[in-house]
C-alpha cells in the first residue's frame, strides 16, 4: 500500500479534536501530518492513516497500524534536486512498505524520532 502526497505538520491538539471519534479512551495524538487529502496520526498506541477516497473525498478509509506490527522503517532525506523527504514503513506480513512523502517544511528527522519512540517500546 503506497500513499503519496506532500505533508505538513498539524497541531496535535487540533488533530485530537478532529479525530476524537477514532481514538480509544485516553488515547493521545502526539503528532499529526496532513497530506494533500490524507492525514497521518501518531498516537501513543498506534499509527492511524486517514485515506480520503474518490473524487469528492467523502468516502474515507481509516487504517490503524499498531506500533508492534512495524518491523522496520527508513527515512530518505531531501536532496539537491529532490526537495521532498520520504518515510517508508514495513508492516509484518507485507513485503511492500507504506510510503509517505514529506515536503521540506517537515523535519523528517522529527518524524523518524517520533516513530522510533513508539516502535522501540
Amino acid at each position: 500500500m503506497a500513499l503519496f502526497g506532500n505533508a505538513h505538520t498539524i497541531n496535535p491538539a487540533t488533530a485530537q479534536q478532529d479525530y476524537a471519534r477514532l481514538l480509544g479512551q485516553g488515547e493521545q495524538v502526539h503528532a499529526a501530518f496532513l497530506l494533500i487529502r490524507d492525514t497521518i496520526l501518531f498516537t501513543d498506541r498506534r499509527l492511524i492513516l486517514v485515506d480520503k477516497q474518490g473524487i469528492t473525498g467523502k468516502k474515507t478509509e481509516y487504517h490503524s497500524v499498531p506500533y508492534r506490527s512495524i518491523t522496520h522503517f527508513a527515512v530518505e532525506t531531501a536532496g539537491t534536486f529532490d526537495l521532498d523527504a520520504e518515510l517508508k514503513i514495513w508492516i509484518s506480513g507485507s513485503q511492500t512498505p507504506l510510503q509517505k512523502t514529506f515536503t521540506k517544511g517537515v523535519d523528517i528527522y522529527e518524524v523518524q524520532a517520533i516513530l522510533t519512540q513508539f516502535v522501540a517500546r
